[in-house]
């Protein structure tokens, strides 16, 4: 049984930061790749940024340069630093994790939503 948890999601003002996190805990045996999708009202979810386990990471040309990704391995966590928010960033965004337990499997946290409005 795997799970994931996430939190940091809220309400913030263009031009301002938030800091998504996202838990992994469980039976788990390695994990392969940690990542951020986000939802937006009416379209399709789409990817955000992703970090392998050797911290190669992999960015959509929307959030480069505003968004960091970053993993603690010690914690399973792996994290989302926002920067330069803009209204278009508002979506509920969801925690994706490739990982074996001992089957590989590919899991998804429950959503958190950002809200970028003044």
């Amino acid at each position: 049984q795997v799970q994931l948890v996430e939190s940091g999601g809220g309400l913030v003002q263009p031009g301002g930061s938030l800091t998504l996190s996202c838990a992994a805990s469980g039976t788990i045996f390695s994990i392969n790749f940690m990542g951020w999708y986000r939802q937006a009202p009416g379209k399709q979810r789409e990817l955000v940024a992703t970090i392998t386990s050797g911290g190669g990471t992999n960015y959509a040309d929307s959030v480069k340069g505003r968004f960091t990704i970053s993993r603690d391995n010690a914690k399973n966590t792996v994290y989302l630093r926002m920067n330069s928010l803009k209204p278009e960033d508002t979506a509920v965004y969801y925690c994706n994790v490739g990982l074996r337990n001992p089957r590989y499997g590919e899991y998804w946290g429950q959503g958190t939503q950002v809200t970028v409005s003044s």
